[in-house]
């Protein structure tokens, strides 16, 4: 089936949502959301704890404090100019998302309210800040309706249930994208002149994590199949407080309220590691603290977790402001967190790497910041690069508005500005084909074995702590899964809702994102944010102040790199 639009947009969160909003309020360019979800169950959902903007309702904050931030919690990878316009803009992204009728928590004055989050500072560092604006503990379900809500306000077109099987590009432009009707098995063929990649990460990659079933980063590892390059891969944000063993994310906005780290001395072990934050340091800190006292025997009853302690924060708090965390570990855990420590362990989070863009959502296909024509990304797909080594909390949901936003608006430009290009012949034909070899074979491997393997091998080796032996183990394993996926065989052979299908097809997407998070991993010689390397346990800006770029080119890995760009904040040492 074959459909004509200006501007194609892949994924409902909440980067694709807002580029979409930004190009309906033209009433000329036709736009189209896929996803392969209903939009309002997307990831951005599962954001708790609130949006940073330095708006100062109820003590003093700048945007050049928040921008230092993001700079030094991204341990000086983040690309300033970029961070700089995140910080700016966030305060304007936030009240325009109250004038769209989000229903933020408010002060008794009516002013929006604001609560201390991890890495957040005032005066560059001397002490927290209170910076993020929330919606109790729902923030970005909440940021999903509203914005879900003006779409369809503003005619925005949405295909429900269609995962994204391919790109399709005509001389190096891209113009148009194949996706899959879940419903019914059918292809179809989006012609346009622009794309947008808003398709969220890849943390199904790892068995502990916060992501949703459906964070498989398809989109990420179509752009690297077609040879254009992936950034900074090896930098994969562990959060440090998910539920022991589900990995369900327990809010970071949890600490902000008070909540306090413990070992099993009933210790508040962050007093050792970051004397001025606490339990409020970077998230790769506190995930590596945490891993540091499990390691040195402290975890609870000699375990793999530690706790969560909100005793002494009050039932009226925690039902108030925290209400989605009481309610996850009373029906996960059987435990009241009013009476009772909550066992968290670190989980695989958030992407800080991805497919490169400018500021404006434009994709780059080289380590000269080349723009591909025609295709955009945003949101935790896309690294633009304002997460560096290591996002702060709240910068994501910032991330998405501001770029989504922006991309939103450079697209609509673009697509008055550009004719339609023509399709190549039979632009579906690869994505078909792949998909009746997996639907005829009758013989092979269970999909369901690789995944499995896949999952225990990331966690075991490239997770909060790397080195060089367990890498080069997990790249052996990863090539190994790559070929027995290439012989994986379906009990279920029919077209429609045929979930085995689809989970395949995500499967090969997360074995290619593997390899080149592995890759990268290998090739950065030292420890930066998230990235830690035991074997390497120094950062080394002389060698690795720069970007990674890696493009897969016939199946050969070629590595580069690009400098970061720095404007107002000279590299330091992080202390907090």
């Amino acid at each position: 089936m074959y459909h004509r639009y200006d501007a194609v947009i892949v994924g409902a969160g909440g980067a694709g949502l807002m580029a979409a909003l930004q190009l309906a309020q033209n009433p000329n360019i036709r736009t189209a959301v896929i996803s392969k979800l209903y939009p309002t169950r997307s990831h951005t959902g599962a954001a708790q704890g609130g949006i940073g903007a330095a708006l100062g309702n109820l003590e003093e904050d700048h945007w050049e404090w928040h921008m230092f931030d993001t700079v030094k919690g991204g341990d000086y990878l983040v690309d300033q100019d970029a961070a700089e316009i995140l910080a700016r803009e966030a305060i304007e992204g936030v009240y325009e998302l109250e004038h769209y009728g989000l229903p933020f928590s408010r002060t008794p004055d009516g002013k929006i309210d604001q609560r201390r989050f991890g890495g957040h500072t005032r005066n560059f560092g001397e002490g927290p800040v209170r910076r993020s604006c929330f919606a109790a503990d729902r923030t970005g379900h909440m940021i999903l309706q509203t914005l879900y809500q003006q779409c369809i306000k503003h005619d925005v077109h949405f295909f429900s249930e269609f995962q994204l099987l391919d790109l399709v590009f005509q001389d190096d432009a891209c113009c148009g994208v194949v996706a899959l009707n879940i419903q019914d098995g059918e292809i179809h063929v989006f012609h346009s002149k622009a794309v947008l990649l808003a398709v969220g990460g890849y943390g199904r990659a790892w068995k502990i994590t916060s992501n949703a079933l459906a964070c498989t980063g398809d989109g990420v590892a179509i752009v690297y199949r077609h040879g254009l390059p992936l950034e900074d891969m090896e930098m994969y944000q562990f959060h440090p407080t998910g539920v022991y063993k589900l990995g369900i994310l327990l809010t970071e906005g949890a600490r902000g309220e008070g909540g306090i780290l413990r070992n099993n001395l009933g210790e508040r072990f962050m007093e050792r590691y970051a004397p001025t934050l606490l339990d409020l340091a970077p998230r790769d800190m506190v995930s590596r603290c945490i891993y540091q006292e499990i390691k040195e025997g402290r975890g609870i009853d000699g375990k793999d977790y530690v706790h969560l302690d909100l005793t002494h924060v009050g039932a009226e708090v925690i039902e108030k402001r925290l209400p989605d965390l009481a309610e996850f570990v009373r029906v996960y855990l059987g435990i009241d967190p009013v009476h009772q420590p909550i066992p968290i362990q670190p989980t695989a989070h958030y992407a800080m790497g991805g497919i490169p863009t400018d500021v404006d959502g434009r994709v780059l296909k080289d380590e000269h910041n080349t723009p591909v024509h025609g295709l955009y990304a945003a949101g935790e797909c896309a690294c633009v690069s304002v997460h560096g080594a290591n996002r702060l909390g709240t910068n994501s949901l910032v991330d998405l508005i501001v770029f989504g936003r922006r991309s939103g608006k450079h697209m609509a430009k673009f697509v008055c500005e550009n004719d339609l290009l023509t399709l190549p012949p039979k632009p579906d034909t690869p994505a078909r084909e792949q998909i009746s070899e997996l639907l005829s074979r009758k013989h092979g491997e269970s999909p369901a074995r690789i995944r499995d393997q896949l999952r225990e091998e990331m966690m075991d080796k490239v997770s909060v702590v790397r080195n060089a032996k367990g890498l080069l183990q997990a790249r052996e394993c990863i090539q190994e899964l790559k070929a027995r996926y290439q012989h994986v065989a379906l009990q279920d052979r029919q077209t429609w809702f045929n979930s085995e299908l689809t989970e395949t097809l995500e499967l090969g997407s997360l074995l290619d994102i593997s390899e080149a998070v592995i890759e990268c991993a290998l090739a950065r010689e030292e420890s930066r944010g998230a990235h830690y390397r035991e074997d390497f346990p120094k950062r080394n800006d002389a060698r690795f102040l720069k970007h990674t770029l890696i493009w897969n080119k016939d199946g050969h890995k070629e590595i580069k790199y690009k400098p970061v760009t720095i404007t107002k904040f000279q590299p330091q040492e992080r202390k907090y």
